[in-house]
């Protein structure tokens, strides 16, 4: 009579008998490493004399001469990338593959792999005299090795150099050619793995190394695939069903072909009933179940992340890519984010990606031609907190892949005109130079460009163009009444006095060269367009970078590189290093200080931003240009800063005066109306619960 089954089914009392701790074991492994060894590769070969030409002898040679330990590779995992919350943006592997110690997989699935596939594990070292002698006498009609005899050991050494072999289709036919050179392989790496490793250890291994179909490497993923549960949790009938995919993940998939699933399964029970594992009668009522499936289709890659998330997941993936840090070639950065294991805590803030993603959906309609693009960065860390834009991530109509809140370099695009948003780059230079808030420039309506000197040395002639949105003139105005009304008559001729080059060179210092790219010495590879209109925001930058900027003023003149990673962890729970946001003092903190004093008047009662202000010490600055083709608001406080535009992606030359806007339409299409609540909104809600504390403002004078 079969014995009772436990109820948590383990090893079977006749398994218990066959442990390597077991006199017999123990016979056959020290023999093995010697004269068994020997016997089983001569006796390999013996179908091959006068066929393929190997001996006895040139065997032996063969299995000696291979290195005697297994190089086994890291197994590949999916990576997950989490936010400031610790929530899960999205998991990204090339393999989908869990690794979890023998503990954490049922003790019955741990027995139905056995009984199916190598029943006397327990009782023989890497070689099972038995099956292999079986496979023998079959194979030498045949002239080849065309049955296996393999012991789990073996199997498990094949399924390493299925690794290895990774997604090359060549490779991995190489790695399970049946050839008698492989068969030795197999055996000398097997010998050393059992001299080496437990029992438990070699099927902790190959569980978590096998392929299960379906994609699903290892038991744990192959346990959410099929059934939507871990490992630990699979029943009876669920581990033989997953037991008897191993042999054949394509001929026994239970989605493709339910039948021979089915047959397959009851054949595992019947070989658990029959080595004792579980009894007849349990058998036999598992076999009387269904398959059970619930299938939980795995998602890899950023499109699987919360809707708005995605495009700040595709920048995190560009940052591990691109950097050198994570790795010295493109491959092997590529690799560790596919295969490694990862656990990358990023700074997306929730609450802040939140208020963006709202705000856009009250004012502007996915399905516009025009697109709202936003970033949110924490002053004074350069961590960038939201990214958001309201064209939905996606390949379809009316989607993108494209990431305008960034770069070329990751993922972006090229950036939009600035418009006036680019005036404080220009006053932080003239402050910087000495020039104070109350400088009087007399502004008229219409004024040429003045004659400028580039960083080259080279000289811009006066030309015309220059004037402002109003036809009447100014007369002579500081500093702080320009920037309430963003007056061009102002800021051209101030960025003259001040050094078109200097300017330049603030705005590098701020990350606006070349699009915040520079080499190991800081210099701008390509330097922003050193345009006698560089002061009207005639160069191409992105939210992130103005955001970025701004943030500087924000924190007292403290510049930092943006940055999305916070810790990454490895497989083995290895801290990886990550890129700081290399903090520097670019500014004075009084000339930061004035800067707030005249951005701040942009959204005081008599600013053009005034409408947009929030109930907090805050400050920004509006920006539109030519044709309202880019609408612009870009503020903060001392917390947070966003830049926000609105803009037609695909024809950015093209005016938003009188075109739809989330159901309105404005002529002309400025950008406090535009960009400016969404950016009002998206403020108000990120705030809330924040501190608010004051900005550094210097007076007026």
């Amino acid at each position: 009579m079969a014995p009772e089954r436990p109820k948590n089914p383990g090893i079977s009392p006749q398994q218990q008998s066959r442990r390597p701790g077991h006199k017999l074991l123990l016979a056959v492994r020290l023999v093995g490493a010697s004269a068994l060894a020997g016997a089983v590769v001569a006796a390999l070969a013996l179908p091959a004399v006068g066929g393929v030409g190997l001996g006895v002898k040139g065997a032996a040679d063969s299995f000696n001469n291979l290195p005697g330990d297994l190089v086994v590779p890291t197994l590949s995992q999916a990576s997950k990338i989490y936010d400031a919350d610790g929530g899960v943006i999205a998991t990204v592997y090339s393999r989908d593959r869990t690794v979890v110690p023998l503990g954490r997989i049922a003790p019955v699935m741990q027995n139905a792999l056995v009984d199916i596939e190598d029943h006397r594990f327990y009782q023989h070292g890497a070689i099972d005299l038995q099956g292999t002698l079986r496979a023998l006498l079959k194979d030498g009609t045949s002239g080849g090795v065309s049955q296996g005899g393999s012991t789990l050991t073996q199997q498990y050494v094949k399924n390493v150099f299925i690794e290895e072999a990774g997604d090359s289709a060549a490779a991995v036919a190489e790695a399970t050619r049946q050839t008698l050179g492989r068969k030795i392989q197999e055996l000398k790496y097997a010998i050393a793995l059992e001299q080496k490793l437990s029992k438990q250890q070699i099927l902790d291994n190959y569980l978590n190394i096998t392929y299960f179909g379906g994609g699903a490497y290892g038991v744990e993923a192959a346990s959410q695939l099929y059934f939507s549960k871990h490992a630990s949790q699979l029943t009876l009938p669920e581990a033989a069903l997953l037991a008897g995919l191993v042999q054949s993940p394509s001929a026994y998939d239970p989605v493709q072909n339910p039948g021979a699933a089915l047959t397959r399964r009851n054949e595992v029970l019947d070989a658990m009933a029959t080595y004792g594992t579980v009894s007849k009668a349990q058998a036999a009522q598992a076999k009387a179940e269904p398959l059970g499936l619930k299938i939980t289709v795995p998602k890899t890659g950023c499109i699987t992340a919360k809707p708005g998330d995605e495009f700040f997941c595709n920048y995190v993936e560009h940052v591990l890519l691109d950097d050198p840090v994570f790795g010295a070639t493109p491959q092997a950065r590529q690799a560790l984010f596919d295969q490694g294991g990862l656990r990358i805590n990023t700074t997306l803030n929730p609450q802040d990606q939140s208020a963006e993603e709202q705000a856009m959906h009250n004012h502007i309609y996915a399905d516009d031609k025009a697109v709202a693009v936003s970033s949110i960065v924490q002053p004074g860390t350069g961590q960038i907190l939201a990214m958001a834009q309201s064209r939905p991530f996606g390949t379809g109509n009316d989607e993108t892949e494209i990431n305008y809140n960034v770069d070329g370099l990751h993922g972006g695009g090229e950036g939009f005109q600035t418009g006036s948003v680019f005036k404080a780059v220009t006053a932080a230079t003239a402050l910087l130079e000495g020039y104070p808030l109350n400088y009087e420039i007399d502004s008229p309506a219409v004024a040429d460009y003045p004659a400028m000197t580039d960083c080259n040395g080279v000289v811009h002639p006066a030309v015309g163009g220059d004037q402002n949105d109003t036809t009447v003139p100014y007369g002579k105005i500081t500093m702080v009444k320009a920037m309430a009304d963003s007056v061009n008559t102002y800021f051209v001729p101030l960025e003259a006095q001040a050094g078109l080059c200097n300017v330049v060179h603030m705005a590098q210092k701020l990350g606006l060269g070349s699009q915040g790219v520079v080499d190991s010495s800081g210099t701008a590879l390509k330097p922003i367009a050193q345009a006698q209109s560089l002061t009207l925001g005639v160069n191409d930058l992105t939210p992130l970078q103005i955001a970025n900027a701004y943030a500087a003023f924000a924190a007292n003149g403290v510049y930092c590189d943006p940055t999305a990673v916070t810790s990454i962890t490895d497989a083995q729970g290895k801290n990886l290093p990550v890129p700081s946001g290399n903090c520097q003092q670019v500014l004075p903190q009084s000339v930061a200080q004035q800067v707030n004093t005249l951005l701040h008047s942009v959204v005081s009662d008599q600013g053009t931003g005034a409408q947009d202000a929030i109930p907090y010490s805050d400050a920004g600055k509006t920006g539109t240009t030519n044709s309202e083709a880019q609408a612009w608001f870009a503020g903060y406080t001392a917390e947070l800063s966003d830049a926000t535009v609105v803009t037609n992606p695909n024809y950015p030359l093209q005016s938003l005066n009188g075109v739809d806007i989330g159901g309105n339409s404005y002529d002309p299409a400025y950008g406090y109306l535009t960009a400016g609540p969404i950016w009002h909104d998206t403020m108000a809600a990120a705030m809330n619960g924040l501190p608010d504390n004051p900005l550094g403002f210097a007076p007026a004078q």
